[in-house]
């Protein structure tokens, strides 16, 4: 059996008036898992703001259009980063990998409890011309999904109904992760927007459909033939060596000659890919170097 690959999958049906998406980010997600030790709960926190960003990214514009979100709550979880580009490599991170929390009302895990009520959503999107635009809204319930949709509402005033899941299975992998999304379009008939409206409900278990079917058997099944193009997300960092000595050489001789002799080393480590990069003196005096012959 060959390996499942992430898709988003993009059209437009209703006769126009309606643009959709349909995510699967399992693959994404269990990368998160791999490379953070996440916990269930913090899998499917992390993982459902994935879903959501790489939904954002695949809207970007230009290719050099890039994107961050943050989701600052008050939550057991801490505060969720997420990073991504027009080319949809994505990467992100949860402050409290391993947090726990009994389950939900419904049995379910309680996301709105590791993220939390109280805070805020924000993303910054750079669609290349290095003018980022900033939309911040209050978190509705920590859930995710119902944040996203309030930020369209409000920051972009491009009302989305979506539906966003993650499902952890016993042994802590991603069985299943991804989303619906259905936006219409400015000027959409009542009849496109109670289409939605009625439609985005049969996704409640978006992430055990995805576990069960492929992205094309979901639109197949519940929207009938569409057209639609594919995009392929995948977790990917762009950290490097050379990238991190670039942002040193930018400090300055003087202030990584100074942190040399307080600390005997430099350590920097990127939380997206949980990668740790140590300069020596010998490193340090090379990159003084280098920048010096420029």
């Amino acid at each position: 059996m060959t390996e499942r690959k992430d898709k988003i999958l993009r059209g437009l049906m209703c006769d126009g008036e309606v643009s959709f998406a349909v995510a699967d980010t399992t693959g994404l997600v269990n990368e998160a898992i791999r490379i953070h030790g996440l916990s269930a709960l913090s899998a499917a926190a992390l993982g459902r703001t994935l879903t959501a960003a790489a939904y954002l990214c695949s809207s970007l514009k230009e290719e050099s259009g890039a994107l961050s979100v943050s989701v600052k709550g008050d939550g057991v979880g801490g505060s969720i980063y997420v990073s991504g580009d027009k080319s949809l490599h994505m990467r992100g991170y949860i402050e409290n990998p391993q947090a726990e929390l009994a389950p939900n009302a419904l049995g379910k895990l309680d996301v709105g409890g590791c993220v939390g009520k109280n805070g805020t959503l924000t993303v910054v999107r750079d669609d290349g011309q290095n003018v980022p635009f900033v939309g911040t809204t209050p978190l509705v319930s920590g859930e995710i999904g119902e944040d996203f949709a309030a930020y369209f509402a409000y920051s972009e005033q491009l009302p989305t109904a979506l539906a966003v899941g993650v499902k952890i299975g016993t042994d802590g992998t991603c069985l299943g992760a991804g989303g619906v999304f259905l936006q219409p379009m400015p000027g959409a008939s009542e009849e496109s927007i109670r289409f939605v409206e009625e439609n985005i409900a049969k996704f409640g278990a978006v992430s055990s459909i995805l576990q069960e079917k492929t992205p094309e058997q979901l639109l197949s099944e519940y929207f009938g033939e569409v057209q639609f193009y594919t995009l392929f997300p995948e977790y990917k960092c762009n950290c490097s060596r050379n990238y991190i000595e670039g942002v040193l050489a930018a400090l300055g001789e003087k202030e990584l000659r100074d942190t040399i002799a307080e600390q005997g080393r430099i350590e920097v480590h990127c939380h997206y890919c949980n990668s740790d990069y140590t300069f020596t003196p010998q490193d340090v005096e090379e990159i003084v170097r280098r920048g010096r012959s420029k």
